[in-house]
């Protein structure tokens, strides 16, 4: 990814791309274009490296010839030095891309006289940049030139008239100088006639090198002032800005299964936001790994791309110990889904591991990658530069809208809701496992800590590892407190049991209630029939009763009509 150079009011000092990685970030556009350089540094700083690949990035990447003028190593050397690197120089001075001269400077046959000048200089070095219509040149290295001269308003003018030289050829020009005493070169004037300084360390701590660049001035420009960690490999020269990110990365609504259907839920129902940083925290043994490798086999099976940094495990070991879970890691490496890279973490330094971490992204570009566990980086550096290191890490990762996943080994003290690395406030999502020991064993819990954007359940659960997978469960609150393990099963034991016995006598008690009940309804199906017999004896009573006293009634009528016709 090319950075151009920066269009703002405050900026219009024209630049010149240097191609190398992380420095034309830094320094916001390159190089001062058509003005001198200096690069100064100790020997084995990375001096020649640095202005040869300046060289080369402008030949092949910006189509800008140029030149290097050795003082010290041979032109066949150089040629050799930098093979490693992919640069075939012989090839380039061929197609006239680059010119490479050597000027031999002996120092017992330099005589400090007031007529010491380099015009031989201008005349070899004007002949070279026009030959091949130059716009870089590299002077490597410049105390070669003063080493015989002890005056120093001699020194400092011909520096005044190389510099003033070089700008009238219109050439950016990258000038080397050895550290020196107290000084940023021996000379001490380089610095300031130069428009910019870059100065290069190497430091050795605890051990582990570490190579600093640090832009000391920069005329005319805004520019990084921190010291910056740079590599040399393989590939060439690194910069590795820490301050220069800004946070201004695209964010999506979209959801990644973790491989847990119930963790999933716990997170609203669909998993962990795409793009986001997720830590999974918690003691040796709490199945840390487990879940790293179900969420990178759910990556997987859904046809994502994804690359496992392991730090303390093997990838056979981690195939194999996932199989006994039931998720078959071998499977999506066949496909080419998932790659691993594992390293002890004491293989190289932190700025290494982050280069070889993002160069193995850039070629693979996946959508998951997992890194197991980060706590055994401290082995190698301080937990503010693994922060640091892990900052960089999750910007990058965000700005190629990757999801990553941390595990850590938490301490098994009251500190278990910290990190040694200070992670947890930079993920978005912190999932936290724990051992609780009762009734002589261990079982584990999980938490989710926090996750940010969405809603998510405050629940303890319990995390299960077995050979048909990882499941959560809920924990069993009993009589004395939470119950996990055999204690939740024995508790849900006794209360199953409870439970039939209590429907069992529940069952009982509706038997003999029906029985009665049958009883009850027979007595009143009897008392129901005796009483409409004595019913029917009192209706049969009644009837003859009214019918005789109707027959009296009706007698007496009679005679009492005859009575009255008698009279």
């Amino acid at each position: 990814m090319s950075i151009e150079p920066s269009k703002s009011q405050f900026n219009t000092l024209p630049k010149t791309l240097t191609g190398i990685q992380g420095l034309d970030e830094i320094t916001q556009g390159g190089l001062p274009e058509a003005r001198p350089t200096l690069i100064c540094g100790a020997a084995g700083s990375g001096k020649t490296l640095f202005s040869m690949e300046f060289l080369v990035h402008g030949a092949v990447m910006y189509h800008e010839p140029g030149v290097f003028i050795a003082f010290e190593e041979k032109t066949d050397e150089l040629s050799i030095n930098v093979a490693s690197l992919g640069f075939d120089l012989q090839q380039m001075q061929a197609d006239k891309l680059i010119k490479l001269d050597h000027v031999r400077i002996e120092r017992s046959e330099i005589e400090e006289t007031g007529e010491y000048n380099l015009d031989g200089l201008f005349i070899r070095l004007g002949y070279a940049i026009d030959s091949i219509g130059a716009k870089r040149v590299v002077l490597d290295t410049i105390e070669s030139l003063f080493s015989g001269l002890t005056n120093e308003a001699i020194l400092r003018a011909e520096l005044r008239r190389l510099f003033e030289w070089l700008k009238e050829k219109k050439v950016t020009t990258i000038i080397t100088g050895e550290k020196g005493d107290g000084m940023l070169t021996r000379q001490g004037l380089e610095e300031y006639v130069s428009d910019c300084v870059i100065m290069l360390d190497h430091r050795v701590e605890n051990k582990i090198s570490t190579r600093i660049l640090r832009i000391v001035k920069y005329r005319g420009s805004v520019h990084g002032t921190n010291e910056y960690p740079f590599l040399i490999d393989e590939e060439g020269i690194s910069v590795l800005p820490v301050t220069s990110l800004l946070l201004n990365h695209e964010v999506t609504s979209e959801r990644l299964s973790s491989g847990i259907p119930e963790l999933d839920r716990m997170l609203g129902g669909e998993g962990f936001f795409r793009t986001s940083s997720i830590l999974v925290s918690g003691t040796a043994g709490t199945g840390k790994t487990s879940i790293a490798g179900s969420f990178v086999n759910e990556a997987c099976l859904d046809g994502k791309r994804a690359i496992y940094f392991a730090f303390e495990e093997s990838p056979h070991q981690i195939v194999r110990n996932m199989r006994s879970i039931k998720i078959d890691l071998q499977t999506h490496i066949d496909k080419g889904l998932l790659i691993f890279s594992a390293s002890r973490p004491t293989l190289r330094g932190l700025e290494m591991h982050l280069l070889s971490i993002t160069r193995l992204i850039e070629r693979f570009k996946p959508a998951v990658i997992v890194l197991d566990p980060i706590s055994n980086l401290i082995t190698v550096g301080s937990a503010s530069e693994v922060k640091n290191l892990l900052i960089r890490l999750i910007d990058f990762l965000q700005a190629y809208q990757i999801t990553v996943m941390f595990t850590s080994l938490a301490l098994g003290d009251k500190r278990a809701e910290q990190t040694d690395e200070s992670v947890s406030s930079l993920v978005d999502a912190w999932l936290l496992l724990r051992d609780i020991e009762s009734n002589g064993e261990r079982n584990r819990c999980l938490y989710v800590m926090k996750s940010r954007g969405m809603k998510h359940s405050n629940k303890v659960r319990e995390f299960l590892i077995t050979d048909k997978g990882l499941r959560l469960v809920e924990v069993f609150v009993g009589p004395d407190g939470v119950l996990t393990g055999s204690a939740r099963e024995t508790q849900q034991l006794l209360e199953k049991t409870d439970v039939a016995l209590r429907d069992q006598a529940i069952t009982r008690t509706d038997r003999e209630i029906e029985r009665k009940r049958t009883l009850l309804e027979a007595k009143i199906a009897s008392m129901k029939e005796e009483f409409e017999s004595i019913k029917e004896e009192l209706n049969k009573t009644y009837i003859a009763d009214k019918l005789k006293q109707s027959i009296l009634d009706e007698n007496k009528k009679e005679l009492t009509q005859k009575r009255d016709k008698s009279i």
